[in-house]
C-alpha cells in the first residue's frame, strides 16, 4: 500500500509539470498564445499551421489535427513512444532543472522564444574553454559548431551553437543548455555508406576527438532528441551499416532497442563506454586517467586512436 501511495503523489507531481516547459525543453515554442491558451505545430507531424493547443489554465494539451490529447504524461508518451513508468522516469530526471515547486504561473506571459541575434566563428575564450573541459579538440569542434549569440527572456546569451535540418539550432554553454526552433535532427552527408548515430553533438565531437578518422569512413546522425526516432529510422534506410553511440540511460537503450528493431545493418556500440553515462563521460574519465588504446578495446575501427593532454592537445605516440 505505502509503495502504491508512492507512486500516486509520482504521478500527481509529474501532472503539475508545465507542458509548455517539457515542449520548450525539446525545442517546440508557441507560434501564438493569449493568456489562457499556447498553439504549436504539432511535434508529432509536418504542417505550417498550428494545430496543437496547451490550454494554460488546465495546464492539458488537444491536437486539433489527430483529435487526441491528454496531459504531460500523456504528451511524453505519445512523443517518446515509452510506458507510463518510463515517461515519469524521464520527467524526473529533469524535475530540478525545472524546479516543479517554483513553477511559474500558468497565467503568467511568456517569453520563451529565443531570438537568434548572430552566428559566427567560434572565437570567445569561455565557449573555448568549455569545450576543452569537456576533451573536445578545438579544430574538430570548429568544422560542426558555430558561436550563436541570442536572446531569451528579455536575456542576452551566447553559446556553442550546433545547427539542424531545419534551421534551429542546439545551444549549449556552461551555465544553460537550450534549442531554438524548430527542433530536428541534424544529418551530416559525407559521402559515405556507413552512418553513425548519436543522441548529442558533444558525442559525436567526443567520437571524432578520439578517432578523427571517423570522419572519412562514416556519415553521421545526431537525433537531437530521442523523439526523433522515426525520422531516424527513414534516414537508417539508405546505409549498409549504421553504428549506434545512445545514451547508457533507459532512454538511449529503448531508443537503441527501437532502431534495431527496425534494421538488420544496425550495430549497438554502446560497450566501448560501458559504465558511463554516454561517450563524452567516458572519454573525460579516460583522458583523466591518461588512458589510451591499450586501456580498453574501443569497437569505433581498427585504426590508430589518439590520446590527450589536460589541455585537450594530442600527445605524440611514444
Amino acid at each position: 500500500m505505502k509503495e502504491k501511495r508512492a507512486n500516486k503523489l509520482s504521478c500527481e507531481r509529474a501532472r503539475a509539470f508545465p507542458i509548455e516547459k517539457a515542449l520548450a525543453k525539446l525545442g517546440y515554442f508557441p507560434t501564438n498564445e493569449n493568456e489562457k491558451e499556447a498553439w504549436f505545430l504539432s511535434p508529432f507531424r509536418s504542417e505550417t499551421h498550428a494545430s496543437f493547443k496547451v490550454s494554460k489554465t488546465l495546464n492539458r494539451w488537444y491536437d486539433h489535427g489527430e483529435g487526441t490529447g491528454g496531459n504531460v504524461i500523456d504528451l511524453e508518451c505519445k512523443i517518446s513512444q515509452c510506458t507510463v513508468k518510463e515517461a515519469l522516469e524521464f520527467l524526473e530526471q529533469d524535475s530540478n532543472s525545472f524546479l516543479f515547486q517554483q513553477q511559474l504561473s500558468f497565467n503568467a506571459p511568456m517569453e520563451d522564444k529565443i531570438l537568434i541575434n548572430e552566428i559566427k566563428e567560434l572565437s570567445h575564450y569561455a565557449l573555448r574553454g568549455y569545450l576543452t573541459s569537456r576533451y573536445i579538440l578545438l579544430i574538430t569542434a570548429k568544422k560542426f559548431i558555430r558561436e550563436v549569440h541570442y536572446s531569451f527572456k528579455n536575456k542576452n546569451y551566447f553559446s556553442i551553437g550546433f545547427k539542424n535540418d531545419s534551421g534551429g539550432w542546439e545551444l549549449r554553454n556552461k551555465y544553460y543548455k537550450n534549442c531554438s526552433s524548430p527542433k530536428d535532427i541534424t544529418h551530416i552527408k559525407n559521402g559515405n555508406g556507413k552512418l553513425i548515430v548519436t543522441e548529442g553533438v558533444f558525442d559525436l565531437l567526443s567520437l571524432l576527438s578520439y578517432n578523427e578518422i571517423l570522419e572519412a569512413e562514416y556519415d553521421f546522425l545526431v537525433l537531437n532528441s530521442t523523439a526523433f526516432v522515426s525520422k531516424a529510422i527513414e534516414i537508417m534506410k539508405g546505409y549498409l551499416q549504421i553504428d549506434l553511440y545512445l545514451d547508457n540511460d533507459p532512454n538511449g537503450r529503448r531508443t537503441t532497442q527501437k532502431l534495431m528493431g527496425h534494421s538488420i545493418n544496425c550495430l549497438d556500440r554502446s560497450m566501448l563506454y560501458e559504465g558511463f553515462k554516454d561517450v563524452n563521460e567516458w572519454l573525460i574519465f579516460n583522458a583523466r586517467k591518461g588512458l589510451g588504446q591499450e586501456a580498453r578495446d574501443v569497437s569505433l575501427l581498427p585504426q590508430r586512436q589518439t590520446r590527450f593532454t589536460p589541455v585537450g592537445r594530442k600527445e605524440k605516440e611514444k
